[in-house]
């Protein structure tokens, strides 16, 4: 049996998979169905879901698509959370690599760094970084990789650790190898799989983060966001509550999702471990 069947005979992991599955398939299928900007006016302010099945969830205060603005929001969602996955756990990769694998001053200066990082709230961190910088989709990634690189880079240097005294690593050292390739050629792949564990929780994370960042103002203001249509709901929410609560259904269920698939990763991985 495969990994991935194994994956999907778990509840959690085949519950995870499909959620995702809408999700991806939303995201790509955005600009076939909604070719339009989704920022632009396609009916009626304010018109009600179902009132009219060329716009079947509606329209916001000006006259845009919702539906359009959930597609397109997924788009935003994945990209963001993507990248910003892929940009953390490579900086704590390497970061938990030359610290577990140098040792002495290199470890605790960048352990020390690691900390700072730490003892600052990740969404506080992010938040203070856009403000500063200002948003932009590249900013926003940037933020969220910055306050979520401390957890893969903690996790690289203990698996580093564990690894660096093994034989196949003396045999690179007797061979005559460079540290830094001994590092990142023989040590790294094989401290990978446990920091690739936290990939769900990031980007589970970053889409949070970046929904909260739109809804305080702070997303790119060219793009729509799940949080950016939470707010503009929010002035209406009495007269018109389904413009905050089909985007937050879209977000709690992308959430849920990843949740889901990482739970059923990290289950088939331990039956694996078990039957190994």
């Amino acid at each position: 049996m495969t990994i991935i069947h194994r994956f999907l005979k778990t509840p959690e992991g085949l519950a995870g998979a499909l959620l995702l599955a809408a999700f991806v398939l939303v995201a790509l299928a955005a600009p076939f169905f909604f070719p339009r900007d989704p920022l632009s006016i396609a009916g009626p302010a304010l018109l009600r879901p179902f009132q009219d099945w060329s716009l079947p969830l509606g329209t916001d205060r000006l006259g845009r698509d919702v539906l359009a603005g959930i597609f397109h929001g997924a788009r935003t969602s994945l990209a963001v959370s993507l990248a910003a996955a892929a940009a953390s756990i490579a900086v704590g990769a390497i970061v938990g690599t030359l610290a577990g694998f140098g040792g002495g001053w290199t470890d605790e200066v960048l352990m020390r760094i690691t900390d700072a990082f730490q003892t600052v709230p990740g969404f506080l961190l992010a938040l203070a970084f856009v403000s500063v910088v200002g948003p932009s989709l590249g900013v926003v990634v940037a933020a969220i990789a910055l306050s979520a690189w401390t957890g893969p880079a903690r996790i690289a240097r203990a698996e580093v650790l564990s690894i660096r005294e093994r034989d196949y690593v003396a045999s690179a050292r007797v061979a005559g190898m460079h540290p830094l390739e001994i590092a990142f050629r023989e040590v790294l792949p094989n401290a990978l799989p446990p920091v690739l564990a936290l990939a769900s929780v990031i980007v589970a994370q970053a889409i949070l983060v970046e929904a909260a960042l739109s809804f305080l103002g702070l997303g790119d203001p060219n793009r729509v966001t799940w949080g950016g249509m939470i707010a503009e709901g929010r002035t209406v929410l009495r007269s018109a509550p389904f413009l905050s609560i089909v985007p937050g259904i879209a977000l709690v269920l992308t959430v849920l999702g990843v949740y889901l698939a990482g739970e059923g990763a990290v289950e088939t991985a331990a039956k694996r471990r078990s039957l190994a």
